[in-house]
């Protein structure tokens, strides 16, 4: 097995499709192919399936990818270090980040980066999800700090790692001095949330139509700050990250389970977009952060 192997395989993941996968690593469609088929020889499994016209990746492929994807990316983060050593980066990193990742994780990392770089110039933006993915696909945005979202387009997402989401209560509420919450417990309780219109809203309905649960939503707001801001009013609940209320004092977090809604934040980027140097070594202390704070990463 050589690194070509793996290069091809991921480029293939990504495009699923052996033209546009053979164009990306400038080789014919028939070198692609034949470099999948040594590959999947080598580790004794079909990775990739025609359907029709199309292709799909199959269970081991899937299996396969992250490990890869994380390889190679070190790899091609070990070449640029060694290339880069001793040189001050210079440029522009454009970052927008949700406002749970822009409370500590983008200002600690901010300041690791601006440290090491202090002649690149920086812009942070706190925006939704959504505004996010509008921002990178229009090339007003170099990187983005968010969920998975529900429909990547022309985006590629790197995961981070996997999050719990909790109740947040204010200190009189009911269930204030709870553990934990089974979902079904939330039944005709008073809650506000996200707007339909956001993929953890989606992702929190599903939960709840899951067990049968009908919560009564009093308010949607598209921010989490107004979110806490009422909750510490009002005896109403709240369903978010943990990170955004853990330095609250006036807010209680109470554990969810049967089922726990999880969330995958992570990194965005365009799909065929140009990664700056800059750029990347800012994904990079974020990766570190992330792995530092030994946050529960995806399966790999």
């Amino acid at each position: 097995m050589e690194l070509r192997h793996l290069r091809y395989f991921t480029a293939l993941a990504e495009r699923l499709n052996f033209t546009h996968a053979a164009e990306k690593v400038h080789v014919t469609q028939s070198t692609l192919s034949h470099q999948i088929k040594q590959l999947e020889d080598e580790v004794g499994h079909r990775l990739f399936d025609r359907v029709g016209k199309r292709v799909v990746m199959t269970e081991a492929g899937e299996t396969l990818l992250p490990a890869v994807t994380k390889a190679l990316r070190e790899i091609d983060e070990g070449i640029r270090t060694l290339k880069g050593s001793g040189r001050h980066l210079s440029g522009m990193v454009r970052i927008g980040a949700t406002h749970t990742f822009n409370i500590s994780l983008i200002p600690s990392c901010l300041a690791t980066f601006l440290t090491n770089n202090p002649s690149v110039r920086v812009t942070v933006e706190e925006l939704s999800a959504a505004e996010i993915e509008e921002r990178i696909e229009a090339d007003t945005l170099d990187i983005g700090i968010a969920y998975r979202p529900m429909d990547l387009r022309d985006l590629w997402f790197e995961p981070l790692y996997n999050e719990e989401m909790v109740l947040a209560v204010g200190p009189q509420h009911p269930f204030a001095h709870r553990k934990r919450i089974r979902i079904i417990e939330l039944h005709r309780q008073s809650l506000v949330l996200l707007p339909r219109e956001f993929s953890t809203r989606q992702m929190l309905d599903g939960c709840f139509q899951s067990v049968g649960a009908e919560p009564v939503v009093v308010a949607e707001t598209n921010t989490i700050a107004a979110m806490l801001s009422l909750v510490r009013r009002m005896e109403i609940a709240a369903i978010v990250s943990e990170q955004a209320v853990s330095e609250m004092q006036d807010v209680r977090i109470v554990a969810l389970e049967s089922p726990t809604p999880m969330r995958t934040p992570g990194i965005l980027w365009k799909r065929d977009g140009e990664r700056a140097a800059a750029v990347r070594s800012f994904a990079a202390i974020v990766r570190r952060a992330v792995s530092s704070a030994k946050l529960k990463r995806p399966r790999e």
